[in-house]
């Protein structure tokens, strides 16, 4: 009887180790970043956005003649010169006139249209829209000539409200875009539940969707009151009495084809200036708030 002689397998080899892998590389966090990585690109930013400001600031606080880079002796002879002998006086309060006035009649037009456009659905809705995006790509210039003759026939020429009434119209579109897309984001069910127990649909907006849209509205009306205060084309164009002449025109009253008084200018552009900077100063919360939520649906 033959017997087969019982053989042992070989063990298997073991696998190789893989290779250590290298370490990926990390991306430094931000408080690793070395600060002055930051702060030098920062530093030479604010240099030149603030240079143009102090140097404005340097004409019109010095005396006329001196060539010093520090305003001193202080003087504000330049502010009085403008304030009652170039009747800036005169100009500030008709460009508060014109702002607020704007502020108010875009911000309600604009909530009345934004409401429609966010909650109501109608056949030329989306047509309406892309009218309103396309009146954005028209420049003001081009506006000239129809609005001209519209005030000219109504015998409103050379008074405040055509410079109003063009800025509230050249405004309108924009605002009204931001105003409808704020109100999306606010849920539709707060206004049903309002119905539900018994308000109609005005004293539902007006007790519960108004309240929310405070950045929105704030930050269409800041927007339209700066664009105001600073356009420059309509207040020339309709407005030919010196004494219903905004801010942006007596600013061009100061230069002449002979000479500029750098120092009433100067001043003059401080005079400008000061409000939009309050405005913003106060409003910036609001404000950032309210074009980021107009922005994010629609």
């Amino acid at each position: 009887m033959i017997t087969k002689e019982a053989t042992v397998a070989a063990p298997a080899p073991a696998p190789a180790a893989p290779a250590p892998s290298r370490p990926a590389k990390k991306r430094p966090a931000w408080d690793e970043v070395p600060r002055w990585q930051v702060y030098l690109p920062l530093g030479v930013y604010l240099v030149f956005t603030l240079v143009p400001f102090y140097w404005i600031l340097l004409f019109s606080l010095r005396p006329a003649g001196s060539t010093s880079l520090v305003p001193w002796p202080m003087t504000f002879e330049h502010f009085e010169k403008v304030w009652t002998e170039r009747s800036f006086g005169t100009y500030f309060g008709n460009s508060v006139l014109v702002g607020l006035a704007t502020l108010v009649m875009t911000t309600a037009v604009a909530l009345a249209g934004g409401y429609a456009l966010a909650r109501f659905d109608f056949k030329v809705k989306r047509v309406f829209m892309l009218a309103l995006l396309c009146s954005q790509f028209v420049p003001g210039a081009l506006l000239l000539v129809p609005l001209f003759e519209i005030f000219a026939e109504l015998r409103m020429l050379n008074s405040l409200g055509s410079v109003i009434i063009a800025e509230t119209v050249f405004q309108l579109p924009l605002s009204m875009i931001l105003i409808s897309n704020f109100i999306k984001n606010v849920p539709y069910s707060l206004e049903e539940a309002a119905w539900v127990d018994g308000c109609g649909r005005l004293r539902a907006f007006r007790i519960v969707v108004l309240p929310l849209l405070r950045p929105g509205l704030i930050a269409v009306g800041s927007f339209a009151f700066v664009h105001s205060w600073n356009h420059f084309l309509f207040a020339l164009m309709f407005l030919n009495n010196q004494s219903k002449q905004t801010i942006p025109v007596g600013l061009n009253t100061l230069m002449s084809a002979d000479s500029v008084d750098l120092g009433a200018l100067a001043a003059g552009g401080i005079i400008a200036a000061v409000p939009v900077v309050i405005v913003f100063a106060f409003i910036q919360k609001w404000l950032i708030t309210g074009f980021s939520a107009g922005a994010v649906k629609g």
